[in-house]
């Protein structure tokens, strides 16, 4: 692939994109739509169909075991069975899993459909999708492309989060009756009809978007050459994900429904504001990457964020907490595609996938248990402990990570750095 000295933009960016990343893409967009209105009723729509706090905890948290278990199936498998096939079975399961939640109140079925299924509950992906996607994409870009075209992907992902979670507060609002039940069961159907549609879109991606060649033991046994590198991500990544499971947007939607009775409608409203600057926020990663690095755009983004996150309980009013909130999911995100780009930049090529799945498995586990013990704290009155445990363990792992990495750095920013200097002779 040719690469450029000139700075990239989002503008040539995308139209560099080929034909099997604008399809990753529009997946992508549509599978978020749903993430993000899922995320913000899946909370109180358990607690409608006569669930306690704790067992909507439980079936939280078996959401995000069940990540884990597709994770750690497919990273080690995908690029045997395929990656197109391995996203298509998952896409169809996914669409199950949104026809379940919307035909049954049994805590039984909906635990075990939660860890089976794809239903997320952090509107962001679920499952093998992104270790997925983040293998694919730098193929069908050049390094100098690849930070824009990972902000692009998220970017349109937290857009369309936004738009879902507008849409699903008209669903449970007094302004949408419900067609199904309470009228929240629309948003499991329109969930199971994005991975259909997904399933579709994964199934017309051409040849090119699987591994040319992988050793023999490079597919059982995932990794080789980046390993050491890819177990201490792995290691601090799960620190980060333990926090982040604390606040996902479902449990903060309830945490608003609790402290200050929003009601759905509201949080949409609210939930569409996070989402949206959030995503405007990523065209800013790249720009920030290219001046001082993918680690430090990692890091020096996301301790104010987690000062923010702080803050949030202790606001005195809804409007205050309301913009901490957005105003920490500002900044906070910016953290996504440099974080990505920098893994994929510094392991083998070959060994993508399981990198991306293997830190995608210790993130998704060490996030299974935040939702239960973050519901546990509101049985028990402890309303804003959640989220100060939570920007206090980000801020370590922000540290943590910068220290341990700060002398690891991608090609391109090396050579980047040679032309500068060269420049200033």
């Amino acid at each position: 692939m040719m690469t450029s000295n000139a700075s990239p933009t989002v503008r040539e960016t995308t139209k560099r994109l080929s034909a099997d990343a604008w399809w990753i893409l529009i997946a992508r967009i549509l599978r978020s739509a749903a993430y993000g209105a899922l995320a913000t009723v899946l909370s109180i729509h358990l607690e409608r169909i006569g669930l306690e706090a704790l067992e909507v905890g439980a079936v939280l948290t078996s959401a995000l075991v069940g990540s884990l278990a597709a994770n750690i199936i497919w990273s080690l498998t995908a690029d045997r069975f395929g990656r197109r096939r391995t996203v298509v079975v998952m896409a169809l399961v996914m669409a199950v899993s949104g026809f379940i939640f919307a035909i049954t109140n049994e805590v039984w079925l909906l635990v075990i459909t939660a860890f089976a299924g794809t239903i997320s509950a952090t509107a962001s992906e679920v499952g093998p999708f992104q270790s997925i996607d983040q293998a694919i994409l730098p193929q069908v870009v050049s390094p100098a492309h690849r930070t824009w075209a990972f902000s692009i992907y998220n970017m349109a992902a937290y857009i369309a989060a936004a738009i879902g979670s507008l849409l699903a507060g008209f669903a449970g609002s007094s302004m949408l009756p419900g067609i199904l039940g309470d009228g929240l069961q629309i948003v499991f159907v329109a969930y199971g009809l994005a991975g259909v549609a997904n399933a579709l879109l994964f199934g017309i991606l051409s040849p090119a978007v699987e591994l040319s060649r992988v050793d023999g033991a490079s597919r059982y046994l995932g990794l080789d050459r980046s390993k050491a590198v890819v177990f201490k991500l792995s290691a601090l990544f799960a620190i980060d994900a333990f926090a982040g499971g604390l606040v996902v947007q479902s449990v903060v939607a309830y945490w608003f429904h609790l402290r200050w009775d929003l009601d759905l409608m509201s949080l949409g409203s609210v939930f569409f504001a996070v989402n949206l600057v959030a995503g405007l926020s990523m065209l800013l990663a790249p720009v920030l990457a290219e001046r001082i690095g993918l680690l430090n755009t990692m890091v020096w983004t996301h301790i104010p964020s987690n000062i923010m996150l702080m803050m949030v309980p202790l606001a005195p009013n809804v409007e205050i907490a309301i913009a901490l909130f957005v105003g920490r999911m500002l900044v906070s995100q910016m953290d996504v595609p440099a974080r990505q780009s920098y893994m994929m930049a510094i392991v083998d090529p070959a060994e993508r996938v399981p990198a991306a799945g293997i830190t995608n498995v210790a993130r998704a586990a060490a996030s299974a248990i935040s939702p239960v013990i973050s519901t546990a704290a509101f049985a028990s009155a402890s309303l804003g402990l959640p989220f100060v445990v939570a920007g206090a363990i980000k801020i370590g792992y922000d540290l943590i990570i910068w220290q341990t990495f700060r002398n690891v750095r991608p090609k391109e920013e090396i050579e980047r750095l040679e032309r500068r200097r060269a420049n200033k002779r």
